[in-house]
Formats: structure tokens, sequence, C-alpha cells
């Protein structure tokens, strides 16, 4: 059964930075669109950020130019690097496949805040 364990959120000022990290377990990574997801409380969880098969990458137009998602599909492993994080980047951060692989992992903590 595949494993998703997302890390690396923490609490940071505005302005800071933050790299996730997220590995996943009993699965090819190279052979999945991989995204990263995020869920505020009380909305919706949504994409932000998503890696496609040769390179290309998309991103919200909410974190464009600040987030940069990237893998390692030897390591089973997608990244995101967060900078110049705002207040409303505060989140649970979630990896998975798109489309999803039917579970998700608990996410990590992000929180902004001066």
């Amino acid at each position: 059964q595949v494993q998703i364990v997302e890390s690396g959120g923490g609490s940071v000022q505005p302005g800071g930075s933050l790299t996730l990290s997220c590995v996943v377990s009993e699965r090819i990574l190279s052979l999945y669109i991989m995204a990263w997801f995020r869920q505020a409380p009380g909305k919706e969880r949504e994409r932000v950020a998503v890696s496609m098969y040769g390179g290309i990458t998309d991103y919200d137009e909410s974190v464009q130019g600040r987030f940069t998602i990237s893998r390692d599909n030897a390591k089973n492993t997608v990244y995101l690097q967060m900078n110049n994080l705002k207040p409303e980047d505060t989140a649970v951060y979630y990896c998975n496949a798109h489309p999803d692989f039917g579970l998700w992992g608990q996410g990590t903590q992000v929180t902004v805040s001066s």
C-alpha cells in the first residue's frame, strides 16, 4: 500500500523560507504527476503546485514566483521550496499524485506569523 510522508513544516515570520519534503513509498514516482496541496482552517484543500512529465511545472497564481516544486525520482521524493512566505500561506501542506493515490498523508503544518 502506498505511503506518503510529508515533512519540513514549521513556524516562520513573513518573508521567511521553508522547504517541504514528501516521500512516497510503494510507487515508482517517475510514473506520476505529483502535486502539492494545502488546506487552511475552514477552507477546502487547494492545489498550489504540480510537477508534470518532462519537467513541466505549474503553480497557482497565489504562489507563482515564490514557490518551486521539484522532485528526485531516484529518492521517490517531491520537494516544495517556499520563499517570501506570507501569513495567508498558513495551512497544512500535503503532497499527492494527480489524480491522487486514493489516500493522503498526515501533512505538515506551515505557520507564517509575526
